[in-house]
Order: structure tokens, then sequence, then C-alpha cells
């Protein structure tokens, strides 16, 4: 859905509202529509956006894992949910800058979220959950680039044999359940404390995905990461986990990298997929040329 008229009428219309008003659009979105209004009182926000298989995003499960997240504390309530649409309570937050999470009076927080998300919402999650193997995906993303012609396509033998030397150096990993998206704008602090929303990529995973994930979305330098990572794990980071934790780190630009250049083909949303895919390959490329290999 790309038209803002049709989506604000959507929104408006469910009916677990009594008398909406005041709808309007909130930024952010890469892969949905999100509406703020007003009911009776209270705010909510709407996220309308349907399944997209060549991201592996189902509404179903971003559903369950909402549902789980809310249950930990560490997300807001469900509402609603219908074909299309989500209805979530409105929490009175900002999304946290790329600064406050490089922040150190941010650091216990941010490891007690990630704590929580990984440990506590498994508990209560119900039905099937996918996993987020993030090496399948890269493979599963190149074969959409091939078969929608990317102009892409011709990086992908390079990128895809760097990606082989990067699950070598990684091995095996215990699985968590990962948020998989930790963007400094799915990171909200209000009512003194941090919440975590947008569950569509959420899946089992390796903790490293969210621990790289995080520091590279926020530009965290080196003793910041050492700091993320021993407030994780308990322990300041010896050279094997920091080398597992710098290969997952590019794994996760590349991965990145991948969801862009597919997005280029598929989105009809009004995003520019091209600069955000010059910007992540130029990032992933740079961190890969700091390997070790």
């Amino acid at each position: 859905m790309t038209g803002i008229i049709e989506a604000l009428q959507r929104a408006l219309a469910l009916p677990c509202f009594t008398a909406p008003e005041a709808a309007r659009p909130l930024g952010g979105g890469k892969t949905n529509v999100n509406i703020w209004l007003k009911d009776q009182g209270r705010a909510y926000v709407v996220r309308l956006g349907h399944d997209i298989i060549e991201h592996g995003i189902l509404r179903w499960h971003e559903l369950a894992v909402s549902r789980a997240a809310h249950a930990t504390g560490v997300s807001p309530r469900v509402v609603h949910s219908e074909p299309g649409a989500l209805v979530l309570e409105y929490i009175d937050a900002e999304p946290l800058t790329e600064a406050d999470i490089r922040a150190p009076e941010t650091l216990p927080a941010l490891v007690n979220l990630l704590h929580r998300t990984h440990r506590q919402i498994p508990r209560h999650l119900r039905g099937p959950i996918l996993s987020f193997h993030v090496f399948h995906i890269l493979h599963d993303y190149a074969a959409t680039l091939h078969e929608t012609g990317s102009p892409h396509c011709a990086k992908l033998p390079e990128l895809l044999a760097q990606a082989e030397h990067l699950a070598s150096m990684i091995g095996p990993q215990p699985l968590v359940l990962g948020h998989n998206d930790l963007l400094p704008s799915n990171i909200l602090r209000g009512e003194g404390r941090l919440w975590l929303i947008d569950w569509e990529y959420a899946g089992f995973t390796s903790p490293l995905f969210d621990l790289g994930g995080l520091a590279s979305n926020a530009g965290m330098d080196r003793a910041a990461e050492i700091a993320l990572l021993t407030g994780y794990f308990g322990t300041p980071p010896d050279a094997d986990l920091l080398r597992r934790y710098d290969a997952m780190k590019c794994a996760s630009l590349l991965r990145e990298t991948f969801w862009s250049m597919v997005s280029e083909q598929t989105s009809a949303l009004d995003f520019d997929y091209a600069a955000y895919t010059n910007m992540n390959l130029a990032a992933y490329r740079a961190a890969f040329a700091q390997l070790s290999l």
C-alpha cells in the first residue's frame, strides 16, 4: 500500500475503533506504512503491510512475536490484528539516535533489553516460530536477484564466496530469539526505559547477529563494541569471540545490502533503495577488508 490517503482511510475504518480521529502517517517504515491516530482519548499505531515473501516477512509470525514481546514487557500491547493490519498501543517515546546508542550511559539498558529479548521472549511464544539463518537468507536473496534480473548480479559470485568465509569463521552458534533489525529507530526511550518495536524479521538466530547489527547500525568504535560484548556476555571478549563477532557483523552488513538490492527490484514504497544499497555495500566492504581471514 503506497498511497497515504488510502492508508489513512484503511486505518480509520478498522473495526477495533469507535471514533478514530487525528490520523497521520508516521515515518520510518521501509516495508510497511505506519499510521498514528487517537480513539476515545487513547493513541494507537496502525501498521499496514502484507506478507513479503522475498524478505521472509510473514505477518502471522510478526503478530506472534509481537504478542510474546509484550508479554515479556519489551514492546507495546497488540490491540487488534487482521490481514494487512496490526494495531498497537502507542507509547509516548522517542527513537534513539546513533549517538544515543553509543553513549556509555545507555549501555546497561541496551544489554538488559537484549537479554530480555533473547532469553525471555521464547518463554511466551506460541505456535511455530521461524529461524533467521543469515547465510540461508543471503543465498535466497541471491536467487531472487538472478530471477528478477538485478543489475547487481555481477557482484554476487564474489560476495557469496566471501559469505562462505564468514560462515566458516563464525562456526556453530547457540540460538536465541533475535530481533534481527536493530536500527536505532526500532529502539525507543520513554517512560524511564527502553522499548523494542518492529518484529518483522524476528526469529531464532545467533546472539552475535543482533550484537553486530546493533554496533554497525550505530557506528560503534572498538571500545564501545568491547563494552557491549562485555556487558552482554559478562566477561571481556577474548580473541576468538572478537573474530567470530567481527565476521557476524560483516554478515549482518552483507544481509542488509542484499535486502536493499532485492528491494530495488520488488518494493513499491517511496524509498531510495539504490542509495541505501550503495551505503551498506560500502560499509560491508570496509568491514570485510579489516577481517583476518
